[in-house]
């Protein structure tokens, strides 16, 4: 979606530009938290889903393994319950014979074990044993040899109830034929409950390693086991796996210790040196027990085999919304730059128009400006033209009145002349500059202008440069800067005039490359906020109060800097103090050079020659005012009011002995045209310009003409009329005429 601003100028229009989404902060956060969502749901989801299904994987497993006890048990209970059943047959045969009539016997009783072991597949064989643990019977050979019952029968003054008599010895092998056994002892007691013999039945592990492969057939992690009481192991499915695994279980053996019956356990198996999940259970009432176990690693990888698809399955979609989010939030920083950027160049497009409309504005003001210093200067050549006829006719009594207006003359002529300057149409009268030297004779000018509060400091080196410059108005620009900094210092302080010389080595905006003489004026004043320090250049700017300043102190600093080739710049805080930087040029000529002007001409001993004058000016005041002073100087005088005119009468044939001729005029010819083409013409007759702009002056001086600056004294007009007569004049005018 494209957006819309109407962006307002400063000049009342407005800008219809195109804007794109500028809360990228807050769509950040939305995809970052679209993403945070993405990736915290999913996982929350699988963790919750994990732990349920791992938890249920062990039940699942606990249950499995607690069924394949079951059966074990059940078996082992056949199995023993057999070999109990044969082993009272036997006992029953046998009664309470003493070994005397068992051994007569022998015959019958062999035949009937070895039948018996025959027909029983778990049975390896029966032994019958007497009072002194001789070998009476066995199912294996006949006759018997030597041979006594190794296994210790605990003795007993009553005999014992049920299969709890029955005695489970360890894992053994027998030697002819090698079998894996182990014996189930039944003792004998006479008919007052003294021992006086026992059954061995030997029940071979192959038989019940053989059931125990089928029941994990289907699952070789599975293990089932056959133990003893005090955790001797007898049949095992599959071998221990253990380096160095020991004869007995010993946690099985702890966990009878706590339920001789049965049990679900999770713990570290010494046969196979893993964590496992362990279910035991008693065979019946004998001493033994069956177990059934798995490993947990075994439980949790086939848990992480099934719910890891799951996951995997899972995440897809959620990588999928991942990389997404990453590629949006990419676009995004993309979008935010070029948004940036675009609102930088946004920013400096107005910045620009804002400029050449405050140009424009500053412009029309120095124009202005210019012009009615320009009216206000011929206004004030009248003042002056008949101050000066009034006090060559003895004021006739009015001479305090008179001397008055010319005090008011000179004030507002420094007026016009501020305005010019601040206009860059102020007439200059440069010359070379030692800035120490006239530092120390115009100090006393800016220690007045100071007041008696605020202190002087100059700081002026022996090798300052000379700069070349309007001393009058460097002058002017000083005494501004030390009348702001008395009224930013009303409780005191200290002004600061500091001098070096500065290299520029690459030209820095109006700044050319080279050498300048920098003048830093500093006082420790209020200072001022960043927002005035910016605007503080700009003519009629004040933040002084109404009648307290016109606005053009500073304006009048920089013109001056830049119509000599330097610049101005202020640096300032609150309540750290202002410092204005003047930095002016170095002079290409010494010090003692003078401008190249017209021949001198100003001769006051002799009496001016009488002669004709061709006065060209559009004002008719200040035609009138001259007209009156040259009567008075003795000259004949004639007005035109256009520099046409004036050429129309010379064309005609007048004669003149100089032509007076301001350079500001309606029609096709200005002054200067009025005196090239009067060079080109007549290149004898004496000419002489008058202005009050400064960007007038350069080609006037090309024209090779003498210039009066408006409001000129009577002084100068006198030297001019006294020297039109003078044959070095006329000399030097003819040298210009023909060099032009």
């Amino acid at each position: 979606m494209t957006f819309h601003q109407e962006t307002p100028a400063s000049d009342g229009s407005a800008l219809d530009i195109p804007v794109p989404p500028r809360d990228f902060g807050t769509t950040r956060r939305m995809l970052i938290a679209t993403l945070i969502a993405s990736i915290v749901t999913p996982l929350l989801f699988l963790g919750t889903y994990g732990y349920f299904g791992y938890q249920s994987r062990i039940a699942d497993s606990s249950e499995g393994i607690d069924r394949l006890a079951r059966v074990a048990e059940e078996h082992a209970v056949k199995a023993l319950d057999i070999s109990q059943e044969v082993s009272l047959q036997i006992l029953a045969m046998v009664r309470d014979d003493g070994d005397a009539a068992i051994r007569a016997r022998q015959k019958s009783l062999h035949d009937f074990l070895e039948d018996t072991t025959r027909r029983l597949p778990l049975v390896a064989s029966i032994e019958l044993y007497g009072r002194n643990k001789n070998l009476l019977v066995s199912s294996n050979s006949y006759p018997v040899g030597l041979q006594s019952l190794d296994q210790s029968i605990v003795s007993a003054s009553a005999k014992p109830a049920g299969a709890s008599r029955v005695m489970i010895s360890p894992p053994e092998r027998t030697s002819d034929p090698v079998i894996d056994i182990f014996n189930l002892t039944l003792p004998r007691y006479d008919a007052n409950g003294r021992l006086i013999g026992a059954l061995v039945i030997a029940l071979r592990r192959d038989y019940f390693l053989s059931f125990y492969e089928r029941l994990t057939v289907h699952d070789r992690a599975l293990t089932v086991g056959l133990f003893r009481s005090d955790g001797t192991t007898l049949v095992r499915v599959p071998a221990p796996q253990a380096r160095r695994p020991s004869t007995s279980n010993q946690p099985l053996f702890e966990a009878i210790q706590v339920n001789a019956h049965s049990g679900h356990l999770k713990i570290f198996s010494t046969l196979d040196s893993v964590e496992k999940l362990l279910v035991y259970r008693q065979v019946g009432a004998y001493p033994l027990y069956v177990t059934c176990g798995i490993p947990v690693s075994t439980v949790t990888s086939r848990w992480l085999g099934h719910d890891g698809l799951i996951a995997v399955a899972t995440l897809v979609p959620c990588v999928g919304i991942w990389l997404l989010v990453a590629f949006s939030l990419g676009r995004l920083r993309r979008e935010r730059t070029a948004w940036e950027r675009w609102k930088a160049e946004f920013g400096m497009r107005v910045s620009a128009q804002e400029t050449t409309r405050q140009m424009k504005r500053m412009g029309a003001l120095g124009n202005l400006v210019a012009n009615v210093a320009h009216d206000f200067n011929n206004l004030l050549m009248v003042v002056k033209a008949n101050m000066e006829l009034a006090r060559r006719k003895g004021f006739n009594g009015l001479e305090k009145e008179v001397i008055a207006v010319e005090r008011a003359s000179i004030s507002a002529e420094a007026l016009a002349r501020r305005l010019l300057s601040v206009a860059r149409k102020q007439p200059l009268h440069q010359e070379v500059v030692d800035v120490k030297v006239w530092l120390e004779q115009d100090a006393s000018l800016i220690r007045m202008s100071l007041g008696e509060r605020v202190s002087l400091q100059i700081e002026a080196p022996e090798a300052l440069l000379p700069i070349y410059v309007d001393p009058t108005e460097l002058q002017s620009a000083l005494i501004n800067l030390a009348v702001n900094a008395k009224d930013a210092m009303p409780e005191g302080g200290e002004f600061t005039i500091r001098c070096e010389n500065i290299v520029i080595d690459t030209a820095k905006g109006s700044l050319k490359a080279g050498e300048y003489v920098l003048i830093a004026c500093s006082d420790t004043g209020v200072g001022m906020p960043p927002a005035v320090a910016r605007r503080a250049f700009e003519p009629l700017y004040t933040t002084k109060a109404a009648n307290a300043g016109t606005g053009l102190g500073l304006a009048q600093v920089i013109a001056m800097c830049e119509q000599a080739g330097g610049t101005a710049r202020i640096e300032s805080a609150p309540g750290e103090g202002t410092t204005v930087s003047l930095i002016l040029p170095r002079s290409v000529k010494e010090t003692g050079d003078v401008q190249a002007t017209a021949p001198p001409l100003r001769d006051l001993g002799h009496e001016p020659t009488k002669g004709s004058i061709l006065l060209v000016e559009d004002n008719e005041e200040v035609a009138a005012g001259l007209s009156a002073v040259l009567e008075v100087f003795g000259w004949q005088s004639l007005h035109a009011m256009t520099g046409d005119a004036a050429l129309g009468l010379l064309d005609a044939g007048a004669t003149f002995d100089l032509i007076l001729s301001d350079i500001q005029m309606p029609g096709l010819n200005n002054g200067i045209d009025v005196a090239e083409k009067v060079r080109r013409k007549w290149p004898t007759q004496a000419i002489a310009l008058m202005t009050g702009y400064a960007d007038e002056l350069e080609r006037a001086r090309h024209a090779g003409v003498t210039i009066l600056s408006k409001p000129f004294n009577i002084d100068d007009l006198q030297a001019l009329l006294q020297s039109v007569n003078s044959p070095a004049s006329r000399n030097a005018w003819s040298a210009a005429a023909r060099s032009n």
